[in-house]
């Protein structure tokens, strides 16, 4: 199964590399981008490389599927996106997305998020039929949240001490999309 790379105006989306470790390294050693992240900021390339191969495996065992974001302009790693799971038999998918902090505010993650989503929900992808996407943010992640709305996702509730990282609970307020109700402009 060939990996599915995708475009936009700006972005080019891609599989990951053992070439792209400085550039997630870059990303994930920011406090700012792992704040909200349930992952330990990074200080080595083994944890990138790690990385890479965990989100690479997903796809070759045919229940998730991430891909790069970069810049069209300088072609630079600025983040990832994708479907962290993807359940074939409920047709729903789980998304998850980060940033380089230098790249916030741009609408770099709701191009990139749009795309993704329009690929699904058109069949584009290997997995599939598509139905839902859902996602989840941290309590106090508003520009996280503001990228779901943007989307079209709607708030479904919070989900108390449903996730437990950094050692402490979290509180995980729940987004759904559905097919229906996408956007595709």
């Amino acid at each position: 199964m060939n990996f599915p790379e995708l475009e936009t105006s700006r972005l080019m989306l891609t599989q990951l590399s053992g070439d792209d470790s400085q550039g997630l390294l870059d990303i994930f050693s920011d406090k700012s981008v792992t704040k909200f992240y349930d992952i330990d900021t990074y200080d080595s390339l083994g944890q990138s490389l790690k990385l890479i191969e965990f989100f690479n495996n997903r796809f070759i065992e045919g229940v998730g599927i991430r891909w790069g974001i970069r810049r069209k302009d300088t072609g630079k790693l600025i983040g990832t996106c994708g479907f962290n799971s993807w359940n074939q038999k409920m047709k729903n998918a789980g998304i998850g997305y980060e940033l380089s902090s230098k790249h916030w505010g741009y609408g770099y993650a709701t191009q990139a998020l749009h795309k993704i989503i329009d690929s699904a929900f058109s069949d584009q992808l290997p997995f599939g039929e598509l139905y839902r996407v859902q996602a989840e943010t941290m309590l106090g992640n508003g520009a996280s949240e503001s990228v779901l709305k943007k989307l079209g996702f709607k708030e479904e509730g919070i989900r108390r001490a449903s996730g437990y990282w950094k050692n402490e609970y979290h509180d995980l307020k729940c987004y759904g999309l559905l097919k229906p109700e996408f956007r595709v402009s």
